[in-house]
């Protein structure tokens, strides 16, 4: 519920950066005595990873030992591990170390996706599979947010300053949180068949407006683009005329079963010996015939040309 007890604050200024984090150090753990239980998180990771996280894994040991925190890679299971020990002061440092295997699993590269244990830096798995049905307008729109040559995404990197990969059904997005905001909103409505170009050029006017000082505590609805849904008009099809079928009373004749069809070519009366026999002569004559077919077009390339005679005009 919001408040309605509204006091003047004075210690409240507009230089004060409410999301700016405080580094956590050892001397803030006023107790100084270890977690009283052990914290873990585990996440799967698919098969094409396994060789790229072997190779990397010595780093991501000693990255996460300077925070006190063990990991354990099973390639066995598929899976990643974190943990506390007795030597962790942090609190929140687990959940870091839990983004970090997160964005490991999902293809973001080590050098980037260590950048999630400092303190200013936050991570966001998006998720787009199940928001488009369709196989094809799902890639159709996943390329849309890509862009030729990865245009798009990297305007969107830019103006959001967030670092953005799109790997199969899922959208990791690492940076400051009012960034996160913006790149969750432009991935679903592109998912949502909007596309990025409008986000964008709204991003770039907001940077814009942002520089302005005299600007600061207006709205800024009338400066931004209004995008109105237009029903395109699509051809509509043609209406086919059905021929209309005689109408007869008697129902229609019954469907020979596979039994009554063996019967009359004689195959159910075979034994079981005779009939791989004949399965295999049927599937050698139609490898004989698209034998046949292969090789009439390989001659093809060999067969020459027409060529017209030269008639002499006199």
């Amino acid at each position: 519920m919001v408040s309605t007890h509204n006091k003047e604050k004075p210690w409240d200024t507009d230089d004060i950066d409410k999301w700016h984090q405080e580094e956590f150090k050892e001397e803030d753990n006023s107790s100084g005595l270890p977690f009283a239980e052990e914290s873990s998180f585990m996440t799967l990771f698919p098969k094409y990873r396994e060789v790229y996280l072997k190779s990397i894994w010595n780093d991501v040991t000693r990255a996460l030992n300077k925070h006190h925190i063990s990991c354990v890679l099973d390639l066995v299971e598929g899976s990643m591990t974190v943990k506390t020990t007795r030597k962790t002061y942090d609190p929140a440092i687990i959940l870091k170390a839990r983004d970090l295997i997160k964005l490991l699993a999902r293809s973001v590269p080590f050098p980037q996706a260590v950048k999630i244990l400092d303190d200013n830096m936050a991570c966001d798995v998006i998720k787009i599979g199940n928001i488009v049905a369709n196989k094809e307008r799902f890639q159709k729109r996943r390329q849309r947010l890509v862009g030729p040559n990865g245009n798009t995404l990297k305007a969107l990197e830019l103006l959001t300053k967030c670092y953005i990969l799109v790997q199969g059904t899922t959208v990791a997005a690492m940076g400051s949180y009012k960034g996160l905001k913006e790149v969750r909103r432009v991935v679903e409505n592109t998912m949502r068949n909007i596309h990025p170009i409008y986000h964008i050029k709204e991003l770039m006017i907001k940077r814009e407006l942002s520089k302005r000082p005299e600007l600061a505590n207006e709205d800024w609805s009338r400066f931004l683009p209004m995008f109105k849904k237009r029903n395109v008009a699509r051809k509509k099809p043609k209406n086919i005329k059905k021929e209309k079928k005689i109408y007869t009373p008697f129902p229609p004749a019954q469907l020979p079963r596979k039994i009554d069809k063996e019967i009359e070519s004689g195959e159910y009366f075979l034994n079981k010996r005779e009939k791989e026999a004949k399965k295999l002569e049927e599937r050698r004559e139609k490898q004989a015939e698209k034998q046949k077919e292969r090789e009439k077009e390989r001659r093809k390339d060999f067969i020459a040309p027409k060529e017209y005679l030269y008639k002499k005009n006199d």
